[in-house]
């Protein structure tokens, strides 16, 4: 029996070798990206130029693209543009999607069923449509170049009242009734209730929204021409074709690594919070 268990267990060990060399090889080849654009930020501008065969390590390092991040272009105003949309859109989004999750699961009136696959069907629609709406409807209301364009077209998503909604019903429907009884009403039941029950799902939308408000860039880059306005996303194209210039590199990837630093740092952070919240609203029971 031992020498039949033998090839088996070597089996496994190979099988489980070449899986982590598999997996190894696949991690190096998605942060490489990264690992280039932290390395080219590093380097000066005549060392990189003077490269003719990339090098994958600073031989001089430096700061000073840092610096010019800051100093030469309005970085500053882009991250505070971003941190105002990021903040009111969250915020806004948070209540219309709370309300709407619990009118959904808890309250019953007429067609509910009907009235939320017509609004699931929403998630089958375009973006480049509900782009053109918006932007159409967005101009009628003199709103371009203004922080209420950018924002309310972002207040509320089909998706993250799905999950919240699946996440309200997993309740047990006796404390709501009990609740009823006490005289408590639906908004502090909602609020002393659901919420708290429900708190993991609730964090991860608002990470997973953070994310989207950092990331955006289509629409910011369409509502708005004015620098006064400009988000980090589309400040960075502006960067390139009137900050730093196309050929200065090294400066535009210290510009990128400062962007994109807090959405790393936010991620590693509630990484585990988003995978559970993301998990717990897809899990009826």
């Amino acid at each position: 029996m031992k020498n039949d268990k033998r090839p088996i267990n070597a089996g496994r060990k190979i099988g489980k070798g070449v899986t982590y060399a598999l997996l190894s090889l696949w991690g190096i080849i998605v942060l490489f990206p990264f690992y280039w654009m932290v390395l080219s930020s590093f380097k000066s501008y005549g060392s990189y130029n003077a490269e003719y065969i990339p090098k994958f390590y600073a031989t001089d390092p430096t700061l000073q693209n840092y610096r010019s991040a800051f100093t030469e272009v309005p970085l500053a105003k882009y991250f505070g543009n971003t941190l105002i949309f990021t903040l009111a859109t969250t915020a806004i989004m948070l209540v219309v999607i709370v309300l709407a999750a619990f009118a959904f699961s808890r309250l019953e009136f007429r067609g509910k069923n009907i009235v939320f696959a017509l609004f699931l069907s929403l998630m089958m629609i375009p973006n480049e449509l509900v782009i053109i709406t918006n932007f159409v409807t967005i101009t009628d209301w003199n709103m371009r170049n203004t922080f209420w364009g950018l924002i309310l077209p972002s207040v509320t998503s089909v998706f993250y009242i799905y999950l919240l909604k699946e996440n309200f019903e997993q309740i047990p429907d006796e404390l709501y009734k009990a609740a009823k009884v006490d005289g408590t009403s639906d908004f502090k039941y909602l609020y002393k209730v659901m919420l708290p029950i429900c708190r993991p799902t609730v964090i991860t939308v608002i990470i997973l929204k953070v994310i989207e408000c950092w990331n955006a860039y289509v629409w910011p880059r369409l509502i708005t021409d004015d620098q006064a306005y400009f988000l980090v996303s589309n400040g960075i194209q502006e960067i390139r074709e009137n900050g730093f210039g196309r050929e200065n590199i090294p400066a535009m990837m210290a510009a990128v690594v400062v962007i994109s630093l807090p959405l790393i740092v936010l991620f590693l952070i509630f990484r585990k919070k988003i995978m559970s919240g993301v998990m717990r609203g897809g899990t009826k029971g």
